[in-house]
């Protein structure tokens, strides 16, 4: 079975948090609706089970090819991912400049 790729489009500031709360659902496998539900403050890493090491590695794959990026090393940061708030941040930097 092939993955399910979305071809890439060049962001907006209007798309960049749906896709982002697209891409939360589908690599850590939690409800959509759950997602939708995140606000800024939500914590994600180390407060979600799911959000683990692994599937940080998981994301920054699919976030490269959702968003047609790519991410290094110094690009991204542990406090990127401590909130949704602040993972939406990391997302409108890399993918808005």
């Amino acid at each position: 079975m092939k993955p399910n790729r979305q071809r890439a489009e060049p962001a907006t500031a209007t798309t960049v948090e749906a896709t982002l709360r697209a891409l939360l659902a589908d690599t850590l496998g939690l409800p959509a609706r759950r997602v939708a539900g995140f606000t800024e403050a939500t914590p994600l890493f180390g407060a979600l089970p799911e959000f683990d090491s692994l599937a940080v590695a998981n994301f920054l794959t699919a976030f490269e090819e959702r968003f047609a990026v790519l991410i290094e090393d110094p690009d991204v940061e542990a406090e990127d991912f401590a909130s949704f708030g602040a993972l939406l941040a990391f997302t409108k930097r890399m993918t808005l400049g």
